[in-house]
Formats: C-alpha cells, structure tokens, sequence
C-alpha cells in the first residue's frame, strides 16, 4: 500500500501542470521510478501521461496488476512503442488525435533529461513524430523540493530510527573492531527496524551504502562520490564507504549514516573518537559546529543556497581552515548542504547558484566537515525542515565530539 494519502498526489500532479502551463509544456511524459511514485503512488515499469490540462494516464508494461492496485489514476497497458501514440491519442484527441490542425503548433512534451536514457529518449521520439521535445526534470524536482506533512512525517520516522540505530552502533565501538563491522551493525540496527536498504540517488553513476562509515586515513580518501567524505571502500569496484581497515585510537571516526523510511531518506553526521583528537582536529571540528549554529541563524524562508553557501566560506576561511573544507584540493565539494527527500540529492542546494529563495517545506541536510589529508574528516550533519518562520531540526542524535574512553 502506497504511504500517502491520495489526496497528496492529485495535489502535486496539480502543482505540476500549473508550472507546465506557465512556461507552455502540453504534456509531460514521466519514466523514472522515483517521479512515477511521486506522482501515482506505484513504481512500475511504464510512462505515466501528464497532459497540462485533464487526468493524468499511466501506460504500464510491467506489472500492469500491480499498477492497477497501487496507483490513484487510470491505467492502460503500455502494450509495444508502436502502438503508444494511438493509445495517447485515445486518452487526449485534443493533442494527438487527427482533429488537430495541419497549420497547428507541435505538441511540446517535456521529459526528465537528467535521467531518462538516450536510448530510450529515442525510441519516445520515433514513436511521437511531430513533437517538440523539452527538458521538464527541473519542474519535477521543483514540484518535490515542497515537502507535504505526511513526507516530513516520514523523514522523522526515519531520524528516530537513525538515532536509535547510531547510539546501539556507539556501544560496539572498540579499537580493532573494523569499519565494515562498524557499518554492518549499523546497517543490521536500521533493517530491523524499517529501513528500506537503499538510499535513492538521482545524480548519473552516483550510488549511496545507506551511508560513509570511516577511520583515520581512510575516511580522508577521496573518491567519485560527490560529497567531502569518500571512504577508502571495499576495492575499486565499491570505492567508498566502510573498509576492513581496524579503528584505532585517537583518531576521528566518521560516521555519515542514512535512513529511508517508506522511501524518505534522512541524512545525518557524527563524529567519534577513541580518546582524544589531535589539537588541529578538535579546533576543525569545533568549527564544523560553530559553521552549523551560524548558518541555523539564517536559515528560514527568503535565504538562499547561495547566501548559506557562500557566508560559510567566509567563516572558514577567516578561521584559516578554507584548504580543509568540504575536501581537500582538487577534490573539494562546491557544496555546504543539498535537499532530501525520496532522493539523497533533492533540491535546493545551499552552493553557489543557487538563489532560489528557501521555502517552507523545504528539507535540507547541512554538513559542514574538514578533511586532513592521510588523518581524517570530522565534521556534522543535521537535518532540517524550513517552517514559516525558521527550521525544524529534524536530526535527533546528541551533538558535540562523541568521546569514548580507551579500553584499558
């Protein structure tokens, strides 16, 4: 059963046309996963028709039983892509039936150019001759970047497991114990109590391991993961995340863990030490917290990602550390915080650019972290919901640098 209500939906396919109409899209065709659920409340394999004006059809190939039951709109079998125009001219004549006008404008339909294939992009085209294609990912993720009180809901369920999970992961933590036995208990504490095992990423060749698990030096190798913190991985073929490498003492322990909840994912930062940090290490950290508390002060509606992003820079580099954060060298991040949602990578984005004004329902997850080359990152990350007036911080786990003692 599909977790919204199913007055949520025709609300956002709504929300959706009207930006459709604005900039003159007729229609839109949706085959990512992530988008169909969003807007049908099923993730079966097929192209949902969102026309700008009318009900919205979903064509599906497989599995049309299960569409059937799951989805909140009409659903046909997709059948071959030689027959998908007539079925679309069937459900919207006004556009694709032979009454429309020889001297008539062609039809613009919009698709998600950020993740639909080119292969399968070309076969939308020899299938609808006559159309005028254009890019509508941007208002897909515009349309999801509000997030509704059942969504938000969700994400806290996801924190509170995220929470419950990290302080039982807390109490195994030793020297010698390994990363990956460290991420494995974490990951065993999150399955148990609901968490899907995957955390969704729309960025192309991007993937997420419910999260970065890593120690000392290890957690300090960068890799093709956007984000500050790579992980030193299993190998070339998992190049980030959790290792077999054992922790140690005095050393930072980062622990970035993930939870997605009924498809909602939350994202969250700690860090930990056996002992005690080097005097370089803890002055980072404090500042990761100081850059934290300074960037909640601003966050509310009217802010943008670019104000957030770029007063953070001034922070840091005021403090000397600007070489350490977010990455090291060339492989910085251009990033303070992104949104969350039923995706790792949602919009906003608190980065340069971005100066779309912060809106109430906006999810955001800001980590402020420093690397040290062959030592360590340290850093934390919460997650917040903008309000009408300021944030919900929706991270419930204890802040500060976790201490735990050396075993004698």
């Amino acid at each position: 059963m599909a977790m919204e209500q199913n007055h949520e939906r025709p609300q956002r396919r709504e929300r959706l046309q009207h930006k459709m109409r604005h900039v003159g899209i007729d229609g839109l065709i949706v085959t990512q996963n992530v988008d169909l659920y969003y807007l049908t409340g099923s993730m079966q394999t097929g192209y949902l028709f969102l026309p700008a004006e009318g009900e919205a059809v979903y064509f599906v190939r497989r599995s049309l039983l299960r569409a059937e039951r799951e989805a909140d709109v009409p659903v046909r079998e997709l059948g071959s892509m030689r027959t998908f125009l007539a079925g679309l001219a069937e459900v919207s004549p006004g556009l694709f039936g032979g009454g429309r006008a020889p001297d008539a404008p062609p039809v613009v339909l919009a698709a998600e150019y950020d993740v639909l294939p080119v292969q399968q992009f070309q076969r939308l085209e020899a299938a609808l001759p006559s159309v005028r294609w254009v890019d509508g990912s941007g208002l897909i993720r515009e349309t999801r970047m509000i997030k509704s009180p059942r969504e938000l809901e969700a994400i806290r369920a996801a924190a509170r497991v995220t929470d419950a999970a990290f302080e039982q992961a807390l109490a195994l933590i030793r020297p010698g114990l390994t990363e990956l036995e460290l991420m494995a208990a974490i990951e065993h504490a999150l399955r148990r109590s609901g968490h899907m095992g995957l955390m969704r990423v729309r960025g192309y060749n991007q993937e997420i391991i419910t999260g970065m698990v890593g120690a000392g030096e290890a957690a300090s190798q960068p890799t093709y993961f956007d984000g500050p913190a790579g992980g030193l991985g299993l190998g070339p073929a998992s190049p980030q995340s959790a290792s077999r490498r054992p922790i140690g003492a005095n050393e930072p322990i980062l622990i970035d863990i993930g939870c997605c909840i009924d498809g909602y994912v939350f994202d969250q930062t700690r860090t930990v030490v056996i002992g005690d940090l080097p005097d370089d290490m803890r002055r980072a950290y404090a500042l990761s917290e100081e850059v934290l508390r300074r960037t909640e002060e601003r966050l509310r509606p009217g802010t943008s990602g670019e104000e957030l992003y770029m007063g953070s820079l001034e922070q840091v580099k005021q403090a000397g550390l600007s070489e350490h954060f977010m990455g090291f060298g060339r492989d910085q991040v251009k990033f303070l915080g992104h949104g969350i949602g039923l995706e790792i990578d949602e919009l906003p984005v608190l980065a340069r650019g971005f100066i779309q004004p912060l809106e109430p329902g906006m999810v955001i997850a800001i980590e402020p972290k420093f690397t040290f080359p062959g030592r360590g990152v340290v850093g934390i990350e919460n997650s917040y919901a903008i309000t009408q007036t300021g944030f919900e911080k929706l991270s419930l786990t204890r802040e500060g640098l976790i201490q735990l003692p050396v075993p004698r």
